[in-house]
């Protein structure tokens, strides 16, 4: 079957039930890429100590959720690996947001390198946009969904900026007539703003992408490659990842990242062990720390969206959600069921990816979160 749905996926349905069920994991196959490279020699290679989960059912809650892949992964070694949907231990599987929270990981070894500043204005390095809602924007502002401009991510939208945001990225066909743009000239055409910055938390996607180019004017490097040499290569990624451009070849760092399973289980495992790997250090550790420390409650209060924690004690830092309810829960979260779940305190890794129809996730979202706490009580008591 998920051959037979390789002669059907393209740019307007790729996103979509049945297609996205192979689409998810070939996405190069549809929209252009650019490589993130690892070095075959340096490998981390992890430890097969298989549990079956038996009392969890997880090959049912797969099955239930329109689950791709999960791979749980506990110092060092995976403890369960399993793949549908044609997918394997070599699938390069779309992340969606949880791109941002690998761009979060990037932006601190950028700013312990001296790269960056949290405290540096946007305008800094892109002086383009001082005519827009971004001029007084900072580093951090955009790291914790925090600026005040306008725009609605609403993934239901045939119409407005979201629509001309996935022209921009070269993810949607453009209709006849419709200028299809880039990612760089859609942040400058974001000029209104909706409330200050720094206040309450705000998702908007291309906040990301802004922050991508940041670091690329800051580094002179391009961001798929700060990915290879910051991250995937002293990580020991098994595999090369992607990322997907838009016509010009800007990068779609809010949502373009593709990596495989157990890569980036290997990412939740670095992170849980505060930014460590075989003893070296790879993304510093106070910045770990900051992430499960210092979001802001109130902002996490005062959020737009999100309705689907309800009154979750959680906040939103550099990318990343934090759980608070007991022991930290750090996780990233992508659209159409796209999670990285790590307890620092189990060195836990859960990498999940989906091909839920429906973009939120919503339908399927308490299920994957009872699951993962079941998987956390299971392993305390080991």
């Amino acid at each position: 079957m998920s051959d037979d749905l390789s002669f059907g996926a393209k740019l307007d349905n790729w996103r979509s039930t049945p297609y996205s069920k192979w689409a998810f994991h070939h996405v190069r196959e549809i929209v252009p890429t650019a490589d993130i490279e690892n070095k075959s020699g340096l490998v981390n290679d992890l430890n097969l100590d298989v549990q079956r989960f038996e009392d969890l059912n997880l090959e049912q809650v797969m099955e239930e959720t329109e689950t791709d892949a999960i791979v749980i992964a506990q110092n060092n070694s995976i403890l369960f690996e399993k793949y549908n949907n044609g997918m394997s231990e070599k699938s390069p599987h779309i992340l969606f947001s949880v791109s941002k929270s690998i761009l979060g990981l990037i932006v601190g070894a950028l700013i312990e390198n001296k790269t960056l500043k949290e405290s540096d204005l946007i305008i800094k390095f892109i002086p383009e946009l001082k005519m827009t809602a971004y001029s007084d924007a900072t580093v951090r502002d955009l790291l914790d969904m925090r600026v005040g401009v306008k725009f609605d991510e609403d993934y239901t939208a045939t119409t407005g900026p979201i629509i001309n945001y996935r022209y921009a990225a070269n993810w949607n066909p453009v209709p006849a007539g419709v200028e299809a743009g880039d990612l760089k000239s859609f942040m400058g055409s974001l000029t209104e703003r909706d409330g200050i910055h720094n206040d309450r938390f705000h998702y908007v996607s291309p906040n990301t992408d802004l922050l991508a180019w940041v670091c690329e004017r800051a580094s002179g490097i391009r961001y798929s490659d700060l990915i290879s040499e910051l991250l995937w290569t002293p990580l020991g990624a098994e595999s090369s990842g992607y990322i997907t451009v838009d016509r010009l070849g800007g990068m779609r760092a809010a949502g373009g990242v593709c990596f495989t399973t157990r890569d980036l289980a290997r990412v939740g495992l670095m992170i849980g062990n505060y930014g460590y790997v075989n003893n070296k250090q790879i993304i510093p550790d106070f910045w770990i720390d900051d992430v499960i420390k210092n979001g802001s409650d109130s902002a996490w209060e005062k959020r737009i969206g999100m309705d689907e924690f309800g009154n979750m004690p959680m906040h939103y830092r550099s990318f990343w959600y934090v759980q608070k309810n007991g022991d930290p829960l750090i996780h990233g979260l992508g659209i159409h069921g796209q999670y990285l779940f790590i307890d620092p305190k189990l060195n836990l890794s859960v990498a999940w990816f989906s091909s839920d129809n429906d973009a939120t996730g919503s339908p399927y979202i308490s299920r994957v979160m009872k699951t993962i706490k079941s998987i956390r009580n299971k392993l305390k008591y080991v």
